[in-house]
């Protein structure tokens, strides 16, 4: 039994597995907190590291790829603080974070556990059911249903449709993107049948984030939809192919506003939600030009 506990977390090996329990301390991030205990089996490692560091050193597994669901649904963009796979270590426990790593090292090498990715999920991926309230809606998912809930903040054309209820067997895949720099985030499904192109402020199926707090936890839902999607090394014949279902996922017609006194009225409300800063001057600069276009 090998274990480390630092105020970021408690990584525990007991020769099969690795318990992985975040820490009580104020710098955890809310997606580990959210998370929770997470237990890797052996075999979905394919290596651990400790790195040294002046001020804190850093614990990191590595997976083999297509064992975890989280990490493919968010395809590497976890950024550090909110990764589950890296524990920081501080400088007087750095002895028993190298012993931590030997003895994970050794099992390894002594079970041959190959490092070449996995043809199904190893690990079970968020519980459910799951509700996350981030950007310009809601997603929640009860293991068989995602529910997609807007706020006040969600662009008109998009809300007008009212809330969206997607079943799993109508999804296809699923896609995670954090905000980074100006460029905002999504979480977006993609349905059988139904492909879109739109970008997430106008797609039914997608949630936009803008880089706030809990932006990081729609990563959660998106993980427990993808363990529950064919895993995408398995082989083709494994994977449903139900009959394609007519397009109920197309964008609606905008409201019925053609008349100029209409179309004006929508400007001047634009420019109000851009001087409160509601608006980004990159989304106000998109909305009115659709709006002009229309005049």
């Amino acid at each position: 039994m090998a274990e480390i506990i630092q105020k970021d977390g408690t990584w525990a090996f007991d020769g099969d597995a690795l318990r992985l329990t975040p820490g009580r301390d104020k710098n955890v991030s809310l997606l580990r907190k959210t998370l929770g205990e997470l237990v890797v089996p052996l075999g979905a490692l394919a290596g651990v590291s400790f790195e040294q560091g002046r001020k804190a050193g850093r614990l990191r597994l590595r997976l083999r790829d297509g064992a975890d669901p989280l990490l493919h649904a968010t395809g590497g963009r976890l950024t550090e603080p909110h990764d589950p796979y890296q524990l920081i270590v501080e400088p007087g426990r750095y002895g028993v974070a190298e012993y931590f790593t030997e003895e994970v090292r050794t099992a390894l090498m002594l079970d041959q556990v190959p490092s070449d990715p996995v043809r199904e999920y190893l690990l079970p991926g968020p519980a459910v059911p799951l509700s996350v309230s981030a950007g310009d809606g809601t997603a929640s998912f009860d293991g068989e249903r995602i529910r997609l809930e807007w706020n006040w903040k969600t662009e008109d054309a998009k809300a007008a449709a009212g809330a969206r209820a997607l079943n799993l067997e109508d999804i296809t895949a699923v896609e995670w993107l954090p905000a980074a720099g100006l460029e905002n985030g999504h979480l977006r499904f993609t349905v059988r049948g139904a492909p879109t192109k739109a970008p997430p402020k106008y797609d039914p199926n997608a949630v936009e984030l803008w880089g706030f707090k809990k932006d990081p936890l729609m990563a959660l839902v998106a993980a427990a939809v993808q363990a529950r999607l064919p895993h995408p090394a398995a082989p083709q014949d494994d994977v449903r192919h139900p009959d394609p279902e007519p397009d109920r996922t197309a964008l609606p017609p905008a409201p019925a506003e053609d008349d100029h006194d209409a179309l004006l009225r929508r400007l001047r409300e634009l420019g109000e939600l851009h001087r409160t800063g509601v608006l980004t001057d990159e989304e106000f600069a998109l909305a009115k030009q659709a709006v002009l276009k229309r005049m």
